[in-house]
């Protein structure tokens, strides 16, 4: 069962999807990170009044296993889809990040539609697989 959570400071919604997180940290502990938004060391570990809505797209927009995803309340977007061509990239020692519009279809044959970014385990040690879900980093992959 996938868990979404949905957090808002009125203006936006910001959407973490947990199972589609690989905990690359980027969105508290950057130099670049909002810790007054997200703090995983408290609950609830989102704070959307902790930044500017403006500030807070910025950030969810640095996110890059499209676990965090947002949506402005006004104009009821929350099925965003990107229009760019889709894009490939390896991860040093993580994911394979496919970022664009993809149809994924399932071992047993069910399409899913995947929109931002989607991380996909490149590790083998994954417990969500196909998609990674953070275990390259205690593994120590190389790759």
């Amino acid at each position: 069962m996938d868990i979404t959570k949905k957090y808002t400071n009125g203006e936006v919604t910001i959407v973490w999807k947990p199972s589609m997180c690989i905990h690359s940290t980027v969105c508290w502990k950057s130099a670049t990170g909002l810790p007054d938004v997200f703090n995983p060391r408290e609950k609830p570990w989102i704070k959307p009044e902790g930044a500017t809505t403006s500030k807070i797209v910025e950030q969810v927009n640095k996110c890059p296993s499209g676990a965090l995803s947002y949506f402005f309340n006004e104009a009821n977007d929350e099925q965003k889809i990107i229009g760019n061509d889709t894009r490939i990239e390896v991860a040093p020692n993580g994911p394979l990040l496919v970022y664009g519009n993809i149809v994924l279809k399932d071992k047993d044959g069910n399409e899913s539609k995947r929109s931002k970014v989607t991380a996909f385990c490149r590790c083998g040690q994954s417990q969500n697989k196909p998609f990674c879900d953070g275990s390259h980093i205690p593994a120590a992959f190389e790759g």
